[in-house]
């Protein structure tokens, strides 16, 4: 297996460690992605851990040229219908979250459930997510997935609060408070390799996989 990782900055580095963990030797890291040989894409997922600014520009070149893309990046899921679309068109599959840790999705699985049983019963929910300063996208990706799942399983749209501080690598808090009790489920991340773990793994899966995917529909 041929992988590209697009982006080689902090999480880009994490993703090549993971990979070499695996047996897999990055066949190049790139902080440009257009520049990559056609002929190498073809063969290669692209792994892409950049900025919002930067997967909207280069994501036409990645849907055109690579076998499978797995994207970390957050902040472009405004126009997600328009990239869901390229990747279909051109035929190169996708895996794409707002979050690739497993405790993460694990998180998800729990919240989904959760606000299905609590639903119409009185349930007030609420959402904190802290990240370091570097981060750009406010609320995160991670939160705005939560907020859309408590949502529609509970029909109350939660509140998020988004703080920025220091270093955090993230922290994910979801409370739902009713007359009686209040329910509270807490991920919080040591670092960023938990991200690149599940990265590695959505890489593994897009062998034999065709078309576009939520990672956490895949494992969830």
């Amino acid at each position: 297996m041929k992988v590209v990782i697009s982006g080689y900055g902090r999480m880009g580095h994490m993703v090549e460690k993971k990979l070499l963990e695996r047996g897999i030797t990055p066949a190049l890291c790139s902080e440009d992605i257009c520049s990559v040989d056609p002929a190498l894409a073809r063969e290669s997922v692209c792994v892409d851990f950049t900025f919002p600014e930067s997967f909207r520009a280069n994501y036409p070149f990645i849907a055109k040229h690579f076998k499978a893309a797995v994207v970390g990046t957050t902040g472009w899921y405004d126009i997600a219908d328009e990239v869901f679309t390229e990747f279909e068109k051109q035929g190169c599959t996708l895996i794409w979250s707002a979050n690739f840790s497993l405790g993460v999705n694990a998180l998800f699985a729990a919240v989904q459930k959760v606000s299905a049983v609590l639903k119409d019963h009185g349930y007030t929910p609420h959402i904190t997510e802290t990240h370091h300063i570097h981060k750009l996208d406010k609320p995160s990706g991670t939160a705005k997935v939560l907020g859309d799942m408590v949502e529609a399983g509970l029909g109350v749209a939660p509140e998020i609060d988004s703080i920025r501080e220091g270093e955090v690598p993230g922290i994910h808090t979801v409370e739902f408070e009713g007359s009686c009790d209040r329910l509270t489920f807490t991920h919080e991340a040591f670092s960023r390799e938990g991200l690149a773990e599940g990265a590695v793994a959505a890489v593994l899966l897009t062998e034999g996989l065709s078309g576009v995917h939520e990672f956490k529909s895949l494992i969830i």
